[in-house]
């Protein structure tokens, strides 16, 4: 059985999003519904999305490899993924990195034999104020971290906890409230980003 294959309200859910003529435009919801549910988009979702959406496999592959989001390789449970950019190098990323695969004893594209953890450099994430930086999976950004900080982290990771992003800063919405740096109002409930503006 396909993904979607026992899942027709939710392709339809999907596709009323979007006009008949911009059906493409579902790629990316559908994508991130396999990517969320098996922490990869295996070759045979690539094939199925395709047909769902009227595109071809290429094409799909060609939106994939342009966001760090999606997979074709099995992920960790807490996917790591660390800044390399200039603001986070200098603010020492590299070391981060090259300490964190050590520890972890994996290098991207592998995941811990738990399946726990896997591995990413990626491009800015747009925190350069506050590298270096840690993204873990959707859970939010770790921002100025040490390396006894990543460490701290992946003991609350083990031990099934997420303590929350590292450093939040204090940013004005149009409430007057606060929101931190991961999204959430303080004193709220975490939302998406979107709920809370």
């Amino acid at each position: 059985m396909r993904y979607f294959d026992d899942k027709p309200e939710l392709v339809a859910a999907i596709l009323a999003k979007y006009p008949p003529q911009g059906r493409r435009s579902s790629l990316m919801p559908l994508l991130r519904e396999v990517q969320t549910a098996l922490h990869y988009v295996p070759a045979e979702q690539i094939e199925e999305i395709a047909e769902i959406v009227g595109v071809t496999a290429t094409e799909v592959r060609a939106v994939m490899s342009f966001y760090s989001t999606y997979s074709t390789v099995p992920q960790g449970k807490y996917h790591l993924q660390v800044c390399a950019t200039l603001s986070c190098a200098l603010a020492g990323s590299d070391e981060l990195w090259d300490d964190l695969c050590e520890t972890l004893g994996i290098s991207p594209g592998e995941v811990t034999p738990d399946g726990l953890f896997s591995v990413q450099k990626v491009e800015c994430l747009g925190s350069c104020g506050t590298a270096p930086l840690v993204q873990v999976g959707e859970l939010g950004y770790h921002e100025r971290l040490s390396r006894q900080d990543l460490h701290a982290l992946l003991d609350a990771l083990r031990r099934g906890e997420y303590p929350g992003p590292h450093s939040p800063l204090p940013v004005f919405v149009h409430s007057g409230q606060q929101e931190d740096a991961a999204g959430a109002r303080h004193g709220a409930e975490l939302k998406p980003l979107g709920e809370n503006l």
